[in-house]
């Protein structure tokens, strides 16, 4: 009996021939060539951010700058933890308060948004509509517009002058809320219903099932949260000194006028270096995470 060639498998010889890719070497080097050049202009600013930190006062003011420090020093690192020293509250103050704001702020808003955003997505009920376009609709707002409105809020709750005055802003943020709701979107609801089936419950499916396979969400929720308490800039909040965040004394230093000028340069260095440091480590789990876990109906 002949066989039909058309309804034959693959063979060795549709593989030994298959079309290669259109594009040529010189446009695979065009290629890295851009990707080079756009990495330069994204890491030069934090490039120079670094070697400022590390020059003289002498090579600070002159012009024009020069790029890299001719005589690098760590003086102004030195002389900024000595003036932070000299405060009448301890430096470690600074720190924890940061550190406390931060890590409460971050937890409470990935997780009140993931839940938030979970029941948005895979859930039909009266007024959800409405409810996310009025959160797509704070995404207009900045910080400077509604800090008014949360000042007043924080009065009347008695909040002012703590740390609540700080973290609930955080925690009801926005921009966490759209994010993982759109990612949630994507994930299988046939999923869900499997679970249910089996006799998992709402709170199980969420925790063990849902959470795991929006990793890349809220990672980067985190990496935003993390950079906004951080650096946070309001202090109006905050009455007692002991209770400042560690971005308002080194403000404060910043300040100090033309003799502190290499210290205001490790201050930048010295506040950027956070949300650096755990967007370093959370890449990879994030890449990954959104590599092997796009599920889909």
């Amino acid at each position: 009996m002949r066989r039909n060639k058309y309804l034959e498998g693959p063979t060795i010889h549709h593989y030994k021939f298959r079309r290669k890719p259109n594009r040529s070497l010189g446009g695979d080097l065009g290629v890295y060539i851009f990707l080079f050049i756009c990495s330069m202009i994204m890491v030069f600013p934090l490039f120079y951010a670094i070697t400022s930190s590390l020059k003289p006062l002498d090579e600070l003011l002159k012009m024009p700058p020069d790029i890299i420090a001719r005589n690098p020093t760590l003086d102004n690192y030195s002389d900024l933890f000595i003036t932070l020293s000299q405060s009448w509250v301890p430096f470690t103050r600074y720190v924890y308060n940061t550190v406390f704001v931060t890590l409460f702020g971050t937890l409470g808003h990935v997780i009140i948004a993931s839940m938030a955003a979970y029941v948005l997505a895979k859930y039909r009920f009266p007024g959800g509509q409405v409810f996310f376009k009025i959160v797509v609709l704070a995404l207009m707002f900045s910080g400077y517009v509604t800090g008014i409105p949360n000042y007043l809020i924080m009065c009347r709750l008695h909040m002012v002058d703590t740390y609540w005055a700080l973290i609930l802003p955080a925690i009801g943020g926005s921009m966490g809320l759209f994010l993982m709701k759109q990612f949630m979107e994507g994930f299988p609801m046939s999923l869900i219903e499997a679970a249910k089936i089996d006799g998992a419950r709402e709170w199980t499916i969420f925790w063990k099932l849902v959470m795991p396979n929006v990793r890349p969400a809220w990672l980067t929720i985190s990496i935003f949260s993390i950079q906004g308490l951080w650096n946070n800039p309001q202090t109006a909040y905050i009455y007692t000194e002991a209770k400042k965040m560690l971005s308002y004394a080194l403000t404060q230093i910043q300040a100090g006028g033309i003799a502190r000028t290499g210290q205001g340069n490790a201050v930048i260095v010295f506040t950027m270096s956070v949300p650096i440091i755990f967007f370093i480590f959370s890449q990879s789990q994030i890449i990954e995470t959104m590599a092997t876990s796009g599920l889909k109906d």
